[in-house]
């Protein structure tokens, strides 16, 4: 008889931190102020995050030689315009269609994941995070709980 053996879906998996950030900000904006404000290096990704050939998420990383760590900063909603003709009152004008990278917090306007060990997320990310002025609040996420965390697996 043949041994069957099984691959764990969260073997390959590194473990992450993830936080909520409420902004009306553009990426762009929010990225230099969190750059500004946290001495950190964020540049756009030649490509964005594609999840489907129709929908794409803008992404914004940092490598830090020093920690070792790697940060994302991604929006959580993107815009799709639909194909089909409007039959409304605005007829001839496009329409557009939101989805969201992470469904169960649509609420939220962009992400920072972060991959580092030992690593104290409250101190080092969140007071400062909170002192941008463009960021509302941020908040850390429990990303257990997550039915869409195969979205954030993007490097």
């Amino acid at each position: 008889m043949a041994a069957v053996h099984k691959i764990m879906g969260d073997f390959y998996e590194d473990p992450f931190d993830l936080v909520a950030l409420h902004s009306s900000s553009e990426d762009y904006e929010l990225v230099y102020a969190i750059n500004l404000y946290l001495k950190t290096r964020f540049k756009r990704c030649r490509e964005d995050l594609q999840l489907t050939p129709l929908l794409s998420f803008p992404i914004f990383e940092w490598k830090d030689q020093g920690d070792e760590s790697y940060w994302s900063l991604i929006k959580n909603d993107s815009f799709r315009q639909d194909a089909s003709p409007r039959s409304d009152l605005f007829t001839g004008e496009p329409s557009f269609t939101t989805h969201h990278l992470v469904p169960e917090h649509k609420e939220v306007d962009y992400f920072l994941k972060i991959e580092q060990n030992n690593f104290d997320l409250e101190q080092e990310v969140l007071r400062p995070l909170l002192k941008v002025p463009k960021i509302i609040t941020a908040y850390t996420i429990d990303t257990s709980t997550l039915k869409s965390k195969n979205n954030l697996i993007f490097v």
